[in-house]
């Protein structure tokens, strides 16, 4: 589990990582990634 979380961790650039307990003990895992756009725009 611990080697999971920590895999999601090192390729995770912008985002969150929830942890969902349930008595006590961790049933799901959930990653929310965000992917920032390089502008087009010429100024």
């Amino acid at each position: 589990m611990r080697e999971h979380i920590e895999s999601m961790l090192d390729t995770l650039k912008f985002g969150s990582i929830t942890l969902v307990v349930q008595d006590g003990k961790i049933v799901q895992i959930e990653k929310n990634e965000k992917v920032r756009l390089q502008s087009n725009k010429i100024r």
